[in-house]
């Protein structure tokens, strides 16, 4: 496991932290911190724009190959990147789902043409993406999708409801799992496709949060035409899950930093309002600093370890750890803001960054894969323990 950088990685550290100071300021100033966990509404357009000035810098997809037009960085200069991007306050990326997700497995799967039609508008940040995985009856259980792709006329045509899609109402494209051959069952005749959101047949309805805001949607498909199919019809359970591998990489130790920036605001409040004079409060805030730190080892193991992927011992209790030390940190920034944190300044969801969070980390444990399951993935796949009985 690496835990140190080198000179030439720390000559980037200042490269990329430089290129923040000047540039997250004036119009972009106001974006500080902005666009996490629960505020992801906030600034919706700004930070469209803020996407394209960092392509214009070259800030995007660093740690794609140079040939697709990455930076093609090492793992610890992408760390590095992550890190320092928190570090400043960077708002939360509108294009980290085509960046970090749909990116890399048109790389890894698609055509040269593919590649060519779609990578530059992620690069550039003209072009945002999003996720159609989970259905009303196929959220963690992701192999029981129902939507329907059928071959019309040398063109696949979808049909079903996608839920819990992040940003839909927000993007220009969706990957979409759907089920090629209706004969089949589980991960067995799956497509994996490429769709234009902006079209007859698409329609997207947003979900309201307990915050107020509508971050994710449903997204209904009725005969919409996909525009590719990404591999060969059959290959959607394997293109699928070579994706969540990509979901779990370097970007982890940008999440940390955002942690950390919310961990902080906590001591700050802690040590402004008295409530760091409890030892209860000082003990929990000594468990999250410790709880974060374990995190990053852990994640420093995940990237060190070349056999990767989502398999890999390290990325299988990586989920588990962040979303219940998330989920606790909601907790203990309520009670040291104490009564304050039951009040809002004006009307009924202006909340502050914090109220936002915790309300927003009542998900953690349920999104991107359930506690419970998540759990019985380690024991199946990380301990070899016999697999749970399934219905034939």
């Amino acid at each position: 496991m690496k835990l140190s950088f080198s000179a030439e990685d720390e000559t980037f550290r200042e490269e990329i932290a430089s290129w923040l100071a000047v540039n997250l300021g004036g119009e972009f100033e106001q974006l500080r911190y902005r666009g996490g966990p629960g505020d992801e509404h906030m600034f919706a357009h700004e930070r469209k724009v803020w996407e394209q000035a960092m392509a214009k810098g070259g800030w995007t997809c660093v740690g794609w190959p140079a040939e697709h037009g990455g930076r093609g960085l090492s793992i610890e200069q992408q760390v590095i990147f992550h890190e320092e991007y928190a570090r400043a306050g960077g708002p939360g990326r509108v294009g980290h789902i085509g960046e970090g997700l749909a990116g890399p497995t048109i790389i890894a799967y698609g055509t040269d043409e593919q590649k060519k039609k779609y990578l530059p508008g992620i690069l550039n940040g003209t072009e945002l993406w999003c996720q159609g995985y989970s259905e009303p009856g196929a959220g963690s259980d992701l192999a029981n999708v129902k939507t329907k792709a059928v071959l019309v006329e040398g063109r696949w045509r979808l049909s079903g409801q996608k839920v819990w899609t992040s940003l839909a109402h927000e993007s220009d494209w969706c990957f979409v799992i759907a089920r090629t051959d209706p004969e089949s069952v589980r991960h067995k005749g799956l497509g994996f496709f490429l769709v234009r959101m902006d079209q007859p047949g698409v329609e997207v309805r947003p979900i309201e949060q307990l915050t107020g805001t509508s971050e994710f949607n449903e997204v209904f498909f009725e005969d919409a035409i996909a525009e590719d199919i990404l591999g060969e019809p059959g290959e959607g359970w394997k293109i699928g899950m070579a994706l969540l591998g990509f979901e779990r990489g370097v970007s982890t130790l940008g999440q940390q930093m955002s942690f950390q920036n919310e961990l902080n605001e906590i001591i700050s409040i802690a040590k402004q309002n008295g409530a760091a004079q409890d030892a209860t409060i000082r003990q929990r805030i000594a468990e999250a600093h410790m709880g974060l730190r374990l995190m990053r080892y852990n994640a420093m193991r995940m990237l060190s370890d070349n056999s990767g992927g989502a398999e890999d011992s390290a990325a299988l209790v990586y989920k588990l750890h962040w979303a219940s030390w998330h989920r606790n940190l909601g907790k203990l920034a309520m009670d040291v803001l104490g009564p304050d944190s039951e009040l809002v300044e004006s009307g009924p969801y202006n909340l502050s960054r914090l109220q936002s969070m915790y309300l927003f980390t009542r998900s953690d444990t349920i999104y991107g894969g359930t506690n419970q399951v998540q759990r019985n993935i380690i024991a199946e796949r990380g301990l070899g323990m016999p697999k749970e009985q399934r219905p034939q």
